[in-house]
């Protein structure tokens, strides 16, 4: 197969690999490089002996030179794996060269370049989602939490001021501070449910209002707004189980055509070398990248009607 780097020239290509992904490495640990007293510190854990007061040899004697060398070479894994889990999107990066590398050509490195974004927008819209779910369970607990404590006695003010942590972000401190100061708790309960996720927030804030001006219990109508939100919740995950067939069949027409790019390097027909360096090649290139987006993009407006106004509704509110 003449397409693969063979020779003199995959010693190359395998050294720019190894360069970008050291100076990659290089990055992470400038962006996650600690203080001085933190160096001190994990120096003076890590061998035993006095830092920057001590004599040479008194640091040696605690673990010599190849404990300081692990101790170093374990802080820059660490540092690695933790920008690896916040900036995923940059593995699009080491992707593209790879691809680059292969193809002996600069746009695959163009297009990982251009993906990062996108695939940033992408994780982040993911991690809003998750967000949100946790916090309409944070609702679901607090009501049931809240609603348990009045039926064995409890005073309102009092079975909300014990709430601390409940996952309801930020907002959500000034509601036991309301309750427990004789402040406007409804008030802070519509202001806490104003994020996405926490709108049953308001439930509570209008059975509060009705409670405490008719006397109606506070109890039952903490239950119903629990029930309904839980309700909601039940038919969310029904219907996204049934869409699971659609996401996964997405997928893999998505992933098709990587797959009829290996069947090609395997068969000898160098697919990289056609679509990387010859007109046709590039054409095919940009009309199937294009169709490619727009099939996910149709996919994923499907699944977003089919889920109903809730989810648009939330992304528009956190705008």
């Amino acid at each position: 197969m003449t397409g693969w780097p063979s020779g003199a020239q995959a010693p190359s290509g395998c050294a720019a690999l190894l360069l970008f992904v050291l100076s990659l490495c290089a990055l992470a640990a400038l962006r996650a490089r600690p203080g001085p007293g933190v160096r001190r510190a994990r120096l003076l854990l890590a061998g035993g002996g006095p830092v920057g007061g001590g004599r040479a040899g008194s640091g040696r004697a605690g673990g010599g030179p190849g404990l300081a060398v692990r101790g170093r070479l374990g802080e820059w894994a660490g540092r690695l794996r933790r920008v690896a889990r916040e900036r995923r999107e940059l593995l699009c990066l080491p992707v593209g060269c790879a691809v680059a590398v292969l193809g002996k050509s600069a746009l695959p490195l163009i297009v990982g370049a251009l993906a990062v974004p996108l695939v940033r927008r992408w994780l982040a819209a993911r991690e809003r989602q998750r967000e949100r779910e946790r916090r309409e369970s944070a609702v679901i607990d607090m009501c049931g939490t809240v609603a348990g404590e009045l039926r064995a006695g409890r005073q309102p003010g009092a079975a909300v001021s014990g709430l601390r942590e409940t996952g309801l972000g930020p907002g959500w401190p000034a509601v036991p501070a309301a309750a427990r100061f004789g402040g406007d708790v409804p008030d802070a309960l519509r202001k806490a449910g104003r994020r996405p996720g926490a709108e049953g927030l308001q439930g509570v804030a209008a059975c509060w209002r009705v409670a405490v001006d008719g006397g109606a219990g506070l109890a039952a109508g903490l239950e119903r707004v629990a029930a309904a939100l839980g309700a909601e919740r039940d038919q969310r995950e029904d219907l996204r189980a049934q869409l699971a067939g659609t996401r996964s069949t997405a997928v893999m027409l998505a992933l098709l055509p990587v797959l009829a790019l290996l069947m090609g390097a395997a068969l000898g027909a160098e697919p990289l070398r056609v679509l990387l360096h010859t007109p046709t090649g590039l054409g095919c290139l940009l009309l199937g990248g294009l169709l490619e987006c727009a099939g996910i993009a149709w996919t994923q407006r499907i699944v977003r009607v089919a889920e109903g106004p809730g989810k648009t509704n939330g992304k528009e509110r956190e705008k």
